[in-house]
């Protein structure tokens, strides 16, 4: 197996080959010493050999299975890197990070078309993080730092809002990857909080409220959260009268913490963990 063969396009594989990119990645990223290190999807290894130097442990997650061997093969004589062939959406990433008491650095390029699952399931950890830096199709890093009432403000914005400070580090043209994608791509560091930006009481009904709210963006917020699981037990209307938030309005022109007092609200008059 060589490292240098031709791309796979149904795993969206854009490999980056520019230099002087890589080293602003691993500038941007801050490794500190000793600090364990995740790196998702590593492709050709153009970070890895970078992160291994720093990295006091180093875990390479990669769904190309030719590669994750080509990855265990360059770096068997190194102890401290172990290499997982698993697609990163199916390992459970809480149980991995919590090998070590250390919290983690995760550096990726990860692929378009699952950068945002990807996103959701690092949320899900935030917990056991030092700090991400993540290479996103640009797109993707506008809509985490989007304000309320724009298309681009979404779940991913309200979610990893709540968690974690989000600033994008540069932008990456299409003439850094092999082959070159159609679009530009942002480099961003996502810097965990120790508490929430809001309080949201049980975090798992403030999920369902984020994502009930943006699943019919035509549609008017009463009209979606009727449409959430809670909505069998709550009257919609009194809970939004309750939080002095009209109902006519459309989810993507409430602010974080506006979810979060509708979340507080269904979190004192329903017992029960939103599915």
């Amino acid at each position: 197996m060589s490292a240098t063969r031709r791309p796979l396009k149904s795993l969206g594989q854009n490999f980056l080959v520019d230099q002087n990119i890589i080293d602003k990645i691993i500038q941007t990223a801050d490794i500190q010493p000793d600090q364990p290190v995740l790196e998702i999807g590593p492709g050709r290894g153009a970070l890895t050999t970078h992160l291994a130097e720093s990295a006091g442990r180093l875990v390479l997650i990669e769904f190309d299975h030719a590669l994750a061997a080509w990855h265990r093969d360059q770096n068997k004589s190194l102890q401290h890197v172990t290499v997982i062939d698993a697609d990163v959406l199916k390992v459970d990433l809480d149980t991995l990070l919590s090998e070590t008491p250390q919290k983690w650095n995760v550096v990726a390029n990860l692929p378009y078309n699952i950068s945002t699952e990807v996103l959701f399931r690092l949320y899900g950890v935030h917990d056991r993080l030092a700090r991400m830096t993540l290479m996103l199709q640009k797109e993707v890093g506008d809509r985490l730092a989007a304000p309320p009432d724009c298309s681009a403000y979404g779940v991913t914005t309200v979610l990893l809002g709540l968690w974690f400070d989000i600033s994008r580090a540069f932008v990456v043209h299409p003439g850094s990857f092999h082959p070159s994608p159609k679009v530009d791509s942002a480099v961003l560091n996502f810097i965990p909080r120790s508490e929430a930006r809001a309080d949201v009481g049980n975090e798992d009904v403030f999920r369902s409220i984020v994502k009930s709210a943006f699943s019919m963006r035509r549609k008017t917020l009463i009209n979606c959260l009727k449409s959430a699981e809670f909505a069998k037990h709550v009257d919609c209307a009194k809970l939004l009268e309750s939080c002095v938030i009209d109902g006519r309005r459309r989810g993507e022109t409430l602010s974080l913490e506006e979810f979060a007092a509708l979340s507080r609200r269904v979190t004192e008059v329903l017992p029960i963990t939103a599915e």
